[in-house]
């Protein structure tokens, strides 16, 4: 079984780049969305490569995650077929404490940067670096998913300026 442990924090700075390497630019679709938090994803890479992901809550910042590739050009049709849709730019960090990645969206979602930790275990010690703002892990509104139903673009004006102000 794939579990999901992750820190997610805005970005307040540009220092992130001193240290990130292998951008790889994402399309995400959503397919299913349910009120228990499962959610069922299409990602595709620019490279052409594409999976399907299978996303369920388990406690805390715990999430079940089962996650298998798929035909690229399945993968196109079902980003056809998607109303809730998203497109970032994911960098990964040179950090020793979690793998860290930073997400630049694109589109409706700009400019939104959300800096990501993955972790062995729930309370694993991270040093949160200078360039993270505001921690927004468990904020529903800034998760991947969100954002494809509601891009920011489309999120209060005040609600816009405090979340870029507050990073």
């Amino acid at each position: 079984m794939g579990l999901e442990i992750e820190r997610r924090f805005l970005v307040s700075s540009d220092e992130w780049k001193a240290v990130a390497f292998n951008a790889k630019k994402f399309r995400q679709c959503y397919l299913i969305v349910s009120s228990e938090g499962i959610t069922v994803r299409v990602r595709i890479s620019a490279d052409k490569q594409s999976w399907l992901t299978l996303k369920a809550p388990e406690r805390g910042i715990i999430r079940h995650e089962f996650e298998y590739l798929i035909p690229f050009r399945d993968a196109q049709e079902i980003w056809k077929l998607s109303k809730h849709r998203l497109i970032k730019t994911r960098y990964q960090l040179v950090k020793a404490d979690g793998d860290w990645v930073v997400d630049c969206f694109e589109g409706a979602n700009s400019p939104l940067v959300i800096a990501e930790v993955e972790l062995s275990r729930e309370n694993f010690p991270i040093d949160v670096p200078a360039w993270c703002g505001r921690e927004v892990t468990g904020d529903s509104g800034f998760s991947n998913v969100a954002l494809a139903q509601i891009p920011f673009s489309q999120w209060p004006s005040k609600q816009q300026n405090d979340c870029l102000r507050a990073k």
